[in-house]
């Protein structure tokens, strides 16, 4: 259980990009430069490209950002179909000379997986998550709900980097996590 429960969140942590369009076989461009202190809290996850490391998330998913000297710890949570609340907990490492965009990140030491900003508002209210390979990706929001135009923004600029928008899955807000 705690395997299924670490490789959940493997990948997720934790808009503005540039008006060029990428494709899949061209490199993913981040943003260039993150505050760490600004991104720390709490995000709400709005859509995701589906993956087996949150297969038993139904609703509620949010992750926690807490700067810890050189590392960030990362808190997943979300609700699963008994209306439990999973939980993983893991640490995050920047990827030096990325501005802080690209973060290394573990739930269950020595792997790690890629962690991409690829677009963040400057408010620090909204974010797009990705990784290299296009395989995952995350919509955060501050706010448990995002409005429909907000939501297509992102999903649009996810496109223009070579995801697959229509593979995105709206996440369900329901509840807060105690």
């Amino acid at each position: 259980m705690m395997t299924r429960i670490s490789s959940l969140f493997a990948l997720c942590l934790l808009p503005v990009l540039s008006a060029c369009t990428s494709a899949p076989n061209q490199p993913l461009k981040t943003v260039d430069d993150v505050d760490l202190t600004r991104y720390a809290g709490t995000w709400y996850e709005i859509a995701l490209l589906p993956n087996k490391f949150q297969a038993q998330c139904v609703s509620d998913t949010q992750a926690q950002y807490r700067i810890d000297g050189e590392v960030v710890r990362v808190r997943n949570r979300c609700r699963n179909a008994e209306d439990k609340i999973e939980e993983a907990n893991g640490v995050a490492k920047v990827v030096a000379g990325s501005g802080n965009a690209k973060l290394r990140v573990s739930f269950f030491r020595p792997f790690y997986g890629d962690y991409w900003i690829l677009a963040l508002d400057k408010d620090y209210r909204t974010v797009l998550i990705g990784e290299p390979s296009r395989k995952y990706s995350w919509i955060l929001s501050r706010d448990p709900h995002m409005s429909t135009d907000q939501r297509e923004q992102l999903l649009e600029q996810a496109q223009s980097l070579g995801f697959d928008r229509s593979a995105y899955k709206i996440s369900k807000q329901l509840q807060p996590l105690e």
